[in-house]
């Protein structure tokens, strides 16, 4: 239940930062959802690590879900305090390469047909952090492309199966 609550705010930041990206939403205003994204995040992070079932899965979710939880930190920052985005892009680096080997690995152990699209999100999470790289450490002309992008990942990847979670499908 904790995975579809996780989805569910990362469907809603994604979808939002995409719409904002395109010009939509104000700079200071997209902060409140990667706040409350984060805070709902790091949450279930920690109950994955610290709770009383906590083992090297439930960790290893907790340590991936931290990845999210620190972009929309981040995120939240750069428009809060008015940074330019380069760390956030060099961390976007970071997480890309960590995740790439994710994807792969959750798509050779996956048996269901959520497992496998589980596998598919990893793998265009990876994608999406490295739109981000691009766009924010190296400074391409590639933001519509990565905003449509995001708003993409945020319905396929994170709302759809999160509200899927929710309502017992897995």
């Amino acid at each position: 239940m904790l995975t579809g609550l996780s989805f569910l705010f990362v469907g809603a930041v994604l979808s939002l930062n995409g719409i904002w990206m395109l010009g939509r939403i104000g700079d200071r205003e997209i902060a409140v959802i990667n706040i409350i994204t984060a805070a709902i995040t790091v949450a279930v992070a920690c109950a994955l690590a610290f709770g009383a079932d906590a083992n090297l899965a439930s960790v290893k979710a907790a340590a991936l879900t931290l990845l999210f939880s620190t972009t929309y930190i981040w995120v939240a920052a750069n428009r809060i305090f008015g940074f330019d985005g380069r760390g956030l892009g060099w961390f976007s680096l970071f997480v890309a390469i960590t995740v790439t080997p994710v994807a792969a690995q959750t798509w050779a152990v996956a048996t269901t047909p959520f497992a496998h699209w589980i596998a598919l999100c990893w793998a265009a999470w990876a994608v999406l952090w490295l739109l981000y790289f691009l766009l924010l450490a190296l400074g391409r002309p590639i933001q519509r492309a990565t905003a449509w992008f995001t708003l993409f990942c945020g319905i396929a990847t994170a709302w759809a199966p999160g509200w899927l979670l929710l309502n017992g499908w897995s």
